[in-house]
């Protein structure tokens, strides 16, 4: 299926110990742990995958063993690319390889030192696939414990999402490399850098943000300003909740209150008039002595690059999407040469009555665009059928 949001799991540094302790690494950790972001894989989704991308220092492109480099993993690859990200492959679903015997949560070498001649045979001509794939795309990748040229040569993790195999392997692997190479990008910064990855309404807490803060720190009862479908919202955090430690903010749980919380951390923020929050957006927070009139500005920015792209002639579709980067994606598949449907009016939210009534106006002057295309949002009861 396809990922539409933006996630987080946060894997504080005393887990990341236990699950490496097997491999006897000499590395000592030197970071509080690793907050994992989890992008859309679907290639209709650059846009969305691009946002998000400008929140992380490291990359994991999973690949399928079973399937090699499809079109969207050679997307994603390429955006890397052009943001000159360092990145590891994390080769998945060895576990599907015929025969293959599990080692719950394994160190690879260990896993794969329990399978037959014919499974161990397999996976090396798989193997091979894969980086002749990658070779074919400019890049030289070799199994990450055969890796003398990190850096000129990109690692190979063989891993199993579902048992666990070679994560351990994996977690090392970023943690070691992120040191070694980043200790600038690692050193924290006080400036506020935070992004709404999803709005969702929550029993007991009412509408909610879910955002990810890459620096500085927020607090309860700081004053945040978002950028909001219907104009900047301005207003104060009322509660900082995180989910338990390796839990994914998407999935539903108990939570943690803080009174503040510390980057990097992905946050449940509560706050009233947070319904109409752009999702894909950065929060700005007003300082003493801030301009708040000038941070509302900075923060509707996002939208009216996007608002930009409505076609100017009034004919058209509507477009209504769950957040500014999906919203971003689908104006870009509907403008490409193959498609080339203009658009009229976009949305970001529900679909309401009002979003019908505004694609219904087509039907006197082009009918076949009195359409609302609506991606991964509910329709209100009171929207017309």
């Amino acid at each position: 299926g396809i990922t539409q949001q933006i996630g987080a799991t946060y894997f504080p540094a005393e887990n990341i110990r236990e699950r490496t302790k097997e491999l006897k690494a000499e590395a000592k950790l030197k970071v509080p742990g690793l907050l994992v972001i989890d992008t859309p894989g679907h290639e209709s989704f650059a846009n969305l995958r691009s946002r998000g991308s400008n929140l992380f220092d490291i990359a994991i492109l999973v690949v399928d063993i079973m399937h090699g480099l499809e079109p969207q993993t050679i997307e994603s690859l390429n955006l890397l690319r052009r943001r000159n990200t360092e990145f590891i492959v994390a080769l998945n679903k060895v576990d599907r390889l015929f025969g293959w015997k599990t080692s719950k949560n394994a160190p690879i070498r260990k896993a794969m030192e329990r399978q037959s001649v014919d499974v161990v045979k397999e996976f090396k001509w798989r193997l091979t696939e894969v980086i002749t794939q990658f070779k074919e795309q400019g890049l030289n990748t070799e199994l990450y414990y055969k890796n003398r040229e990190m850096g000129e040569t990109f690692s190979i993790v063989p891993t199993s999402a579902t048992s666990g195999e070679g994560i351990p392997d994996l977690l090392l692997l970023l943690i070691q490399w992120a040191q070694k190479t980043m200790v600038e990008k690692l050193t924290y910064v006080d400036n506020v850098q935070c992004t709404v990855l999803e709005v969702k309404v929550i029993e007991g807490h009412g509408t909610t943000i879910d955002v990810v803060l890459v620096n500085g720190v927020l607090h309860e009862g700081d004053q945040i300003v978002v950028c909001g479908s219907q104009g900047p919202i301005v207003t104060s955090i009322r509660s900082l909740l995180t989910p338990q430690p390796l839990k994914e903010i998407r999935v539903k749980g108990t939570y943690m209150h803080h009174r503040e919380v510390k980057a990097a951390q992905c946050i449940k923020i509560t706050a009233q008039g947070l319904e109409h929050a752009v999702a894909g957006t950065a929060l700005h927070v007003i300082g003493p002595g801030e301009d708040v009139e000038e941070a509302k500005k900075t923060a509707m920015e996002d939208l009216k690059s996007v608002m930009s792209r409505i076609d100017k002639s009034g004919e058209g579709v509507y477009v209504q999407a769950s957040t500014l980067g999906s919203l971003e994606a689908l104006l870009e598949f509907l403008k490409s040469p193959d498609v080339q449907i203009p658009i009229r009016g976009i949305g970001i939210g529900p679909v309401h009555k009002k979003d019908i009534m505004k694609a219904g106006a087509m039907l006197e002057r082009r009918i076949e665009y009195a359409t609302v295309l609506a991606f991964d949002v509910k329709v209100t009861t009171e929207a017309p059928p």
